[in-house]
């Protein structure tokens, strides 16, 4: 039992943790912290990244709905 609460504690604190840095590095941070939430390991892949240079990513629409503008889908 104690491990499914460190696990969490990890997966909380690497998710955290991602969205800090993947903002500092110019990266996506929905994606880094889901994806250091599910894999806390991943912190150090993106810890070890260098900065994205450029423009900041763009965020991605769910769906269709996201992309329209008075009634006409984009």
């Amino acid at each position: 039992m104690k491990w499914i609460v460190l696990w969490g504690l990890c997966a909380v604190t690497a998710a955290a943790l991602a969205g800090v840095f993947a903002s500092s590095k110019n990266r996506d941070v929905s994606s880094w912290m889901a994806w250091s939430f599910l894999f806390p390991p991943l912190i150090v892949w993106l810890m070890l990244m260098p900065k994205n240079r450029g423009l900041p990513p763009k965020p991605r629409p769910l769906d269709d709905f996201d992309n329209q503008r008075g009634g006409e889908v984009l």
